[in-house]
């Protein structure tokens, strides 16, 4: 058996954050995040770095479909059309993130992190991720296997690391 090659133990978080700030500070740049599945994991793995307040501006939990909607102006016929995990709904917390923030790069996530939640077309580990840097937005989708725990210690990873690439592209 292979093991997971992220846990929720994974050591690579504080050092991908700390790229994060490697990069972000040098172009005066500001970060937002807006979550939902992670309920603030990925701003908090930010702010648990000492000097983070130069370049993480803030952080949107919209755990709710009304949060997403009076937090990050995303409107509520998208998501009744589409399912909050969905593409369209990762791009618009991605877009709203950056709309209502002074951020320059921002990372959304939703999905289903379980165990409850699942369905054939969204089974429980499955993320949608929006990332919006310097006006340019991408998602993606992904499926994580796991607990709870694990499927969002994958997607806090997931999200920092490609943020962080797309930030130094």
């Amino acid at each position: 058996m292979n093991p997971s090659p992220i846990s929720p133990a994974d050591t690579d978080v504080p050092a991908l954050v700390l790229q994060l700030a490697e990069l972000l500070q040098p172009r005066r740049w500001m970060m937002a995040t807006a979550e939902s599945c992670t309920g603030g994991l990925i701003a908090g793995a930010c702010t648990d770095l000492s000097g983070s307040s130069a370049w993480f501006e803030r952080g949107f939990v919209t755990y709710s479909n009304e949060a997403k909607s009076e937090m990050l102006g995303i409107d509520a016929a998208l998501i009744a059309a589409h399912g909050a995990v969905s593409e369209p709904v990762a791009r618009a917390m991605a877009e709203g993130a950056i709309a209502r923030s002074r951020a320059q790069a921002a990372v959304a996530v939703t999905g289903v992190a379980g165990p409850t939640g699942g369905s054939p077309d969204k089974p429980v580990g499955t993320v949608w991720f929006g990332w919006s840097v310097d006006g340019r937005v991408r998602t993606e989708r992904r499926r994580f296997d796991g607990d709870r725990a694990t499927v969002r210690a994958a997607t806090v990873h997931y999200a920092l690391q490609t943020l962080a690439e797309l930030v130094r592209a």
